[in-house]
């Protein structure tokens, strides 16, 4: 089994609950290895040979489970002594049966899933593994002039019973330490794949969030340039219409009653649009299937613009060259915002008297020229504000009539 990331984590220490279970399950089994030890002694089945006295076998068997109890806290400590007192007290002809090979057992599969350091735990199991293989060759070597042919008279079996009875042994004993070897190896590697999977769920909910902060970012954002572009241009047009209106208001009362008009248009138009969209803010579950002005505000609506234009005093014209192409929602909402800003810049700043707005669909881009003959702010006597949507639409045919349809 490939361990090789083991160095980068350390498995947690164990838990005070997991403390307290081992205390109570190394109780337990050592109660039960004594009752065990009970029986044994009450059937006189000694297959190691004469016993020790009563108080030794009770000694070598509480050695090899009680430490169970502290399995978790020291599993390196507790698999040596476990090995120590489980070889030694087979070297004392103690009956130690199935509890205590379960001890040791359970000894070395905790030191394999949770010993901190993973070389010394490899180290240890194998070392443990080798002695434990060292004594049985040992012990099978010092009982052999022991085993006589009375003892295989039953044998009727194709294999010669003294080699079938080592090979018997060797195969438990071989499946016996390796599954205790692979199984404490399994449970260090799925803790470290559990807290694997913890870290990327955590760092999984740590990006969701820094995603919802940046689209609640992105959305102010989005909603503070939707503001600007609002009521920007609108309180622009009012702004300058408010002043044609007061400087022909006692010579001409009909130019003046037409400024107030475009006015209270004006300003109801810019309360309207601002009332749906803080009503889409207001209500999110309405968001989906709310109109916002972001939604219907498009290149069909440029006219308007100009029309706004016009009743401030400009004479505004706009030009459209080439075939018209459908354009996908964001191109069009792009091209309104970029009419709508140079609009605006021009009411607000250009001090001009006219403003020429051109839009011509080439072959793979959207034109929008925007210019007018005012001087706020620029050195120069005209200005000239040229944007390009480079979005690609339907094979066109550059603007017919339009002297600047190659221009750039």
């Amino acid at each position: 089994m490939s361990t090789a990331p083991t160095t980068a984590w350390r498995r947690p220490a164990p838990t005070a609950a997991q403390l307290r279970a081992d205390l109570w399950v190394g109780l337990a089994v050592t109660v039960l290895a004594l009752f065990e030890l009970t029986l044994a002694r009450s059937t006189g089945a000694f297959l190691l040979g004469p016993p020790p006295s009563l108080a030794e076998q009770v000694w070598w068997t509480v050695a090899v489970t009680a430490p169970l109890a502290v399995r978790r806290r020291w599993p390196a400590a507790v698999a040596v002594v476990v090995s120590i007192a489980f070889i030694a007290g087979q070297a004392r002809a103690v009956p130690l049966a199935q509890l205590p090979s379960g001890a040791l057992f359970a000894a070395l599969f905790t030191l394999g899933a949770w010993g901190a350091d993973r070389r010394l735990a490899g180290r240890l199991r194998a070392g443990v593994i080798v002695a434990m293989f060292g004594w049985l060759a040992l012990s099978l070597a010092l009982r052999a002039d022991q085993i006589s042919a009375a003892s295989f008279a039953d044998a009727a079996g194709p294999v010669p019973p003294v080699l079938a009875a080592v090979v018997n042994g060797v195969f438990y004993n071989v499946l016996f330490f390796g599954f205790a070897y692979y199984s404490g190896q399994t449970a260090w590697v799925a803790a470290r794949r559990r807290h694997e999977l913890r870290e990327q769920a955590e760092q999984l909910r740590r990006s969701q969030v820094e995603a919802r902060e940046r689209a609640v970012m992105g959305e102010r954002v989005r909603i503070a340039r939707e503001l600007h572009d609002v009521v920007a241009h609108h309180v622009s047009v009012m702004g300058v219409q408010a002043a044609a209106c007061r400087r022909v208001f006692d010579r001409d009362r009909d130019k003046a009653r037409t400024a107030l008009a475009a006015i209270e248009e004006t300003a109801r138009t810019s309360v309207d649009e601002l009332r749906r969209m803080l009503g889409v803010l207001r209500d999110p579950d309405a968001a989906a299937g709310a109109t916002t002005p972001e939604d219907t505000a498009g290149i069909d609506q440029v006219a308007a613009l100009v029309d706004r234009a016009r009743d401030t005093g400009l004479r505004a014209e706009l030009g459209v060259y080439g075939e018209p192409a459908p354009l996908p929602r964001s191109v069009s909402q792009a091209a309104y915002r970029i009419v709508q800003e140079a609009v605006t810049n021009v009411v607000k700043h250009a001090h001009a008297t006219t403003l020429d707005v051109r839009i011509r669909y080439l072959a793979r881009e959207l034109e929008i020229d925007v210019s007018d003959d005012g001087h706020g702010g620029v050195p120069e006597a005209g200005r000239r504000d040229r944007q390009h949507v480079g979005q690609k639409v339907e094979q066109q045919q550059p603007g017919h009539g339009d002297p600047d349809a190659h221009a750039e």
